[in-house]
């Protein structure tokens, strides 16, 4: 599993601090935005493209707020992405709802948390079964 990664301007700081974790825990990075996207539509659509190329991995896109990253996402076809700012919604998106994107808000989360919810999104793993009809609800709207 890769971890794509990318950032607009304002979340360019926490993605580089988020992948220098991300990296120090010997995850392998696709930074999509080495240069920070002038605009959260473009670094949000580049890591959801990305993740249509492979389904085993999962992303992560940071603005100022996370909800532009979460907008953009969800137009994809083939992206489940959740705004999150806290561990067990990290978690649960991606066991119950097989959420392979998630984004988090420069302004909103601090860097302690923020890598709290990383962890806990990568160690999570979808569990299927009765969550499986509501999955492929979702993927059949966008």
């Amino acid at each position: 599993m890769k971890v794509v990664i990318g950032a607009d301007k304002a979340g360019m700081g926490l993605k580089e601090y988020i992948k220098s974790y991300l990296l120090e825990e010997g995850y392998e990075v696709v930074d999509k935005s080495e240069q920070a996207s002038v605009d959260f539509v473009e670094s949000a659509l580049a890591v959801s493209q990305e993740l249509l190329k492979n389904e085993e991995n999962l992303g992560i896109a940071i603005d100022a707020y996370g909800a532009g990253s979460f907008m953009a996402a969800t137009k994809v076809k083939g992206i489940i992405a959740a705004e999150v700012s806290d561990e067990r919604s990290a978690f649960m998106t991606r066991e119950h709802n097989n959420c392979r994107l998630i984004t988090l808000g420069s302004e909103i989360t601090g860097r302690t948390l923020a890598k709290k919810i990383v962890s806990e999104f990568l160690n999570a793993s979808y569990d299927g079964g009765r969550h499986q009809v509501r999955v492929d609800m979702l993927n059949k709207m966008a």
